[in-house]
């Protein structure tokens, strides 16, 4: 059983169109298949439209955001393959059986956008760019694409990062990475990307202010060692090439000169412990979250 997660927030202009591609597309496959479409409170005809498609339709009561409506899917999901795809028609629906096509020998499929074609091009491409060096530099892999939203994976490798997934944008990011530096097969096929239909939900300010803390605490979270060696090495080596200067020029050691080694021993320390207790971390099966109050309308099944 395949389960194709829409989330949705205010897409009346596209939902429909969006949800017809999914079904002709999946029609002609081979795959057994449902689709679910989760509303995070829309205000315009979202959910009436998606009901007269006559698939099931889960409801969040209060706006949650998009990742948490991705969350609310998974759990809803009967399959334990997840393909996830936007409502906003700017992803290739027909793509969905080539992701799907590479599973299950790899754990996650992503369609790789050659073009930026999101609302704030010019906050989002220099944003998205470091964002994804950094994940390189961190997970020492080649990301073509950091957080499509266009991709398949195994429903029971997204639950032990469940509680780590944000209810944000980010939520396809941090996925990503947490497949990455635990050692999780990827892999990325190019897609077209078109410009959304609708209105973006995308805040320029907040988002990426999220996107960038929420990167960074992912990375602490697998990776630490990648944060604490560089920075501490930094800290080492200009203390010690002050500590030459001043025994040298000054003939004597400043406190300060102290004080900036042991720091940066500190923060090796601190590496290194974090590093243990990721090691030793066990991953748990999410908690604390419940189904959101669904309305399913007979899923179609192939």
């Amino acid at each position: 059983m395949i389960s194709i997660i829409i989330p949705t927030y205010n897409e009346e202009p596209a939902i429909g169109k969006v949800i017809d591609d999914v079904k002709k597309t999946m029609d002609k496959s081979s795959y057994e298949y449902e689709i679910i479409v989760v509303d995070d409170v829309s205000k315009d005809k979202t959910r009436d439209i998606v009901r007269s498609k006559s698939i099931k339709l889960v409801e969040h009561l209060e706006n949650k955001g998009v990742g948490r409506a991705r969350k609310t899917g998974i759990l809803e999901a009967k399959g334990d393959i997840i393909v996830m795809l936007d409502g906003d028609d700017s992803y290739p629906a027909n793509r969905i059986p080539d992701l799907l096509a590479y599973l299950p020998r790899y754990d996650m499929a992503i369609g790789a956008r050659q073009i930026e074609a999101g609302s704030k091009p010019w906050l989002r491409i220099p944003a998205k760019a470091f964002i994804r060096r950094l994940a390189e530099y961190i997970t020492q892999k080649k990301i073509p694409d950091l957080n499509s939203g266009l991709r398949a994976f195994k429903k029971k490798i997204a639950l032990q990062f469940f509680n780590l997934l944000p209810d944000t944008h980010s939520f396809v990011s941090t996925l990503t990475i947490a497949l990455l530096t635990n050692a999780y097969d990827v892999k990325y096929i190019s897609i077209d990307y078109k410009k959304r239909v609708g209105i973006s939900t995308f805040h320029p300010i907040r988002d990426t202010t999220n996107y960038f803390l929420l990167i960074f605490r992912t990375i602490m979270y697998f990776k630490p060692l990648r944060v604490f060696l560089p920075f501490g090495l930094i800290i080492f080596i200009g203390g010690f090439i002050r500590t030459v200067y001043d025994a040298r020029v000054l003939h004597h050691i400043k406190e300060s000169d102290v004080i900036i080694m042991l720091t940066s021993f500190l923060i090796f320390v601190l590496g290194f412990l974090a590093d243990l207790i990721v090691k030793l971390r066990p991953f748990k099966e999410p908690f604390g979250l419940e189904p959101s109050r669904a309305k399913p309308q007979s899923p179609q099944r192939k």
